[in-house]
């Protein structure tokens, strides 16, 4: 049965937001320590360092700081990335001159993710701005950058309006479509790879749990890899215009270099890489699982 664009539009934003729901509820805690060793590295000698100083000073809550705006980020940001993917594919297809129907080339399917991604980074900007200024605002008094921090998700966002109005939201915007586009190129690619190599010459809808899950954690370890320093100085941008003016994207990198070097732009990679494997197998997991079970709902009828 072909089932109606606009119903299929749906079933890919509800599987992705199954998806990022899966994401967070599985990564928060070493996206937590990312964020706080990106903007603070001299403050934490590595993920050990962070953990247990974040634990001794601020509690087990502190891993969890951000979580509701990283809920509604990638709630927000998967939904409309896996359902621009599903138009972007078409997209695609209309491109290269192939049926609706006929599977793209993993490569194929890697462009069309990229595509997709300059889309969802219009929602996750603003959500991942509050999230990443609420998960490092402790370090941020501690520094003395500020005198008084926002503890919740309102004064966050209260802050941002009355300091820079609507626009302050997309703060780091550039430096987010910097990691989104390529970033999602190498995601689905190497998921989409991964899955290949699992499926040998079996069709991909075939493949169970362990394979998922393996090859979700392959394409975030992929997309992670090659866009860290960018989401480093992205992290920067987001969190210490807190405190006043920030330099844009090429400002900052430039400083961070010549101040700190080169390796400061990989400041919790560590963390990264081990959330990226776990976060992004269970995000394709939920989003695979739960797109399929719709799809036979929808068929039954």
């Amino acid at each position: 049965m072909r089932i109606n664009s606009a119903i299929q539009a749906a079933i890919d934003l509800t599987a992705g937001a199954a998806g990022g729901t899966a994401c967070v509820v599985t990564g928060q805690p070493f996206d937590t320590a990312k964020v706080k060793m990106q903007t603070f590295p001299d403050m934490y000698k590595g993920i050990v360092d962070c953990f247990v100083k974040t634990y001794k000073q601020v509690g087990f809550r502190g891993f969890y700081k951000g979580t509701t705006p990283a809920l509604v980020a990638n709630i927000a940001e998967n939904s409309v990335l896996f359902m621009c993917y599903g138009f972007c594919q078409q997209i695609v297809r209309r491109i290269v001159g192939v049926d609706r129907k006929t599977k793209l080339s993993d490569l194929q399917n890697a462009a069309a993710g990229s595509f997709a991604s300059a889309f969802a980074t219009l929602v996750l900007c603003p959500t991942e701005l509050v999230k990443c200024r609420l998960q490092a605002m402790h370090e941020m008094q501690l520094s003395g950058k500020i005198i008084q921090g926002h503890n919740t998700v309102w004064s966050v966002v209260k802050g941002v309006i009355q300091k820079d109005g609507p626009l302050g939201f997309y703060r780091g915007l550039s430096s987010t479509l910097l990691r989104e586009v390529p970033g999602y190129f190498f995601f689905f690619g190497g998921y989409e790879l991964s899955r290949t190599f699992f499926a040998s010459g079996r069709s991909k809808d075939e493949l169970g749990p362990i394979p998922l899950l393996l090859s979700g954690g392959f394409g975030g370890s992929c997309l992670w890899i090659a866009v860290y320093p960018v989401d480093c100085v992205k992290s920067r941008i987001q969190v210490l215009s807190m405190a006043g003016k920030q330099a844009g994207f090429m400002g900052t990198f430039v400083t961070v270099v010549r101040t700190e070097g080169v390796l400061a732009l990989y400041s919790g990679l560590k963390p990264t890489m081990i959330r990226a494997f776990l976060a992004n197998g269970a995000l394709f997991l939920a989003y695979e699982y739960s797109r399929k079970l719709m799809m036979k709902q929808i068929d039954s009828y």
